[in-house]
């Protein structure tokens, strides 16, 4: 069985436990229920990111975070 590893820069660390918790709170109808159980393994591993996600500027250090990971175009 493969092992599923991820590396994830500082950027993506502030992104997606953003963007998981806002997905969460919608009423967003998955056709596949299987796939909130990978969903909730990866936000829980997320929850233990870095002190960043609870820092008082935190809205800034997103946004600029969203900017830096914006593809170029």
């Amino acid at each position: 069985m493969v092992g599923f590893t991820s590396e994830r820069t500082a950027d993506e660390a502030l992104v997606l436990p953003h963007w998981l918790e806002k997905l969460h709170m919608t009423d967003l109808v998955v056709d596949y229920p299987a796939v909130w159980a990978p969903i909730h393994r990866i936000a829980g591993r997320l929850d233990k990111a870095p002190p960043e996600l609870f820092a008082p500027d935190y809205d800034r250090r997103l946004e600029a975070a969203r900017q830096r990971l914006r593809p170029e175009g």
